[in-house]
């Protein structure tokens, strides 16, 4: 839920204000009451009709405590009193950490909110590219914040997301990360596609593969958990053929759909960084049910599995484990997202890597998908039909986010 379309900061790399996708200009900067309430009742119908026993719900934005901490906890409160006595509802906001007070946070831990931070790592140089309109760091504030819900409200503390800049160095990154004493930690890959690429994905190498295998490493061989990091672990499960959910691996169907302050369904906001109007069903909760959302085509896309994949992920033994990688990664301009994933010479790198160190772990067993990962030769992606290769296709045809 979008309680709040704007943002105090103003990232450089941001993909929802610095990318293509401007349909926020033209939105309420905050969503308003009668959104709220509606939206509420779409999920409780929701929960109803389809038995539904758990539900995560995440606050989001922009920045939402520009909504204010007690329109988080109404909403949250609205939405519970709306779905069934026997549902949980997940509750979680996820902020830059600026807007944090200490009563703001008991607040939300009052209400079973807990609250996610985005940071970049844990040292100020590793947040220059995050500074505030006027260009002032955003650092000192957002580790105020972190610190008070750590030392404060570790109940209601529910991780650090930080996005990977292979130009840091990663075994810092993650030390810093654990001194702000994360319960878990989300690494996500900057968003870029076959059209747009990331930076530093230019020429034949692995660099954001070569950054998570060294964070692995670093958190495998520690002798204890320091932190949950949610993508090894879900590699990890993957391997071993347990259930996992992640967007950034893995079969599963996706199952979320992002509601604006003005009331539309849209799909999620990674997509907006392919090109505008890419999230857009033309769907909202006044005329539609989230039922009806998810039998749009876009998102019947991500149902799919296997069968919105190209070929050559059809045909790659990491299949089951990869899953395609994020769908916005998939996207190359004129052919859609039955592609490779950007990003895949990085996620075998990083596959295969994970998979090795389980191997060779004496508790773990090698189970037939580890070994098997673990033994077939990396290849690259090729490019989508027809298309020709940029330069990052072209070198992985050799070998070779958000």
């Amino acid at each position: 839920m979008k309680t709040h379309g704007r943002c105090n900061l103003a990232c450089r790399y941001c993909y929802l204000y610095e990318g293509p996708d401007h349909t926020w200009r033209t939105r309420p900067a905050a969503a308003p009451p009668g959104v709220l309430e509606r939206t509420a009742r779409r999920i409780g119908e929701h929960a109803e009709a389809h038995g539904l026993t758990d539900l995560s719900l995440v606050l989001h934005g922009g920045e939402p405590l520009l909504a204010g901490a007690d329109t988080l906890t109404r909403f949250t409160g609205l939405v519970r009193d709306r779905v069934p006595h026997d549902c949980a509802v997940h509750a979680t906001v996820q902020t830059n950490a600026t807007l944090l007070t200490e009563r703001r946070l008991a607040a939300l831990a009052r209400h079973s909110i807990r609250v996610g931070i985005s940071l970049d790592g844990g040292l100020p140089e590793h947040n220059t590219l995050r500074t505030d309109h006027a260009g002032r760091p955003s650092w000192p504030a957002a580790a105020r914040g972190a610190r008070l819900i750590a030392e404060q409200h570790p109940e209601a503390y529910a991780g650090i997301l930080t996005v990977v800049d292979p130009t840091t160095d990663p075994v810092e990154v993650y030390e810093s990360l654990l001194a702000l004493r994360p319960p878990a930690l989300d690494l996500l890959l900057p968003h870029g596609n076959w059209s747009a690429p990331p930076p530093h994905r230019e020429g034949p190498g692995t660099p954001y593969g070569d950054w998570l295998c060294a964070v692995f490493d670093r958190w495998w061989r520690a002798g204890r958990r320091e932190t949950r990091v949610r993508l090894f672990e879900e590699c990890l499960a993957l391997l071993l053929g347990l259930p996992a959910a992640t967007e950034s691996l893995g079969l599963a169907p996706f199952d979320a759909v992002v509601v604006e302050t003005d009331g539309s369904i849209e799909q999620v906001d990674s997509l907006k960084s392919c090109y505008e109007g890419a999230a857009r069903t033309g769907l909202d909760v006044f005329r539609n049910s989230f039922d009806q959302a998810l039998r749009h085509p876009g998102v019947a896309a991500r149902q799919a599995g296997t069968a919105s994949l190209a070929a050559r992920c059809r045909a790659c033994p990491l299949l089951s484990v990869c899953g395609g990688g994020h769908y916005a990664h998939r996207y190359r301009s004129g052919h859609g997202f039955a592609n490779p994933s950007v990003y895949c010479a990085d996620l075998q790198r990083f596959i295969r890597h994970v998979a090795g160190s389980l191997a060779e772990t004496a508790a773990v067993p090698p189970v037939a998908t580890v070994a098997t990962v673990a033994a077939v030769p990396a290849s690259g992606p090729a490019p989508a039909s027809g298309a020709p290769a940029p330069p990052a296709a072209s070198a992985a045809l050799e070998g070779d986010a958000p």
